[in-house]
């Protein structure tokens, strides 16, 4: 039998995909999870192409997801930021009131 040269599956980034989907952005994490769940059973069904296509999508995703959480959270604290200094600017803000 003779033994045929197959490339090593392209990395699945499932991993990654969980994580940004739960302390990141959700949809795209889930996005990324869907795709890194298809490298494998491609890779095994012999699409190897489409299995690095999938591979490159699930990588795509996990950073959007990054990216798009960081942009939220740092968002958030600039607004909460921006407020609070205009509170305390115009004297509506009482810290004792706490």
């Amino acid at each position: 039998m003779e033994q045929v040269n197959q490339p090593k599956p392209p990395p699945n980034y499932l991993a990654l995909a969980i994580i940004t989907t739960i302390l990141c952005c959700m949809p795209l994490g889930v996005i990324s999870i869907i795709f890194s769940t298809q490298v494998n059973s491609k890779y095994m069904a012999g699409d190897y192409d489409g299995a690095l296509q999938a591979s490159k999508n699930a990588k795509l995703f996990w950073i959007l997801s990054i990216a798009l959480g960081l942009i939220i959270i740092l968002g958030s604290f600039a607004l909460f930021g921006f407020g609070m200094f205009k509170a305390l600017e115009n004297g509506e803000f009482n810290p004792n009131n706490f």
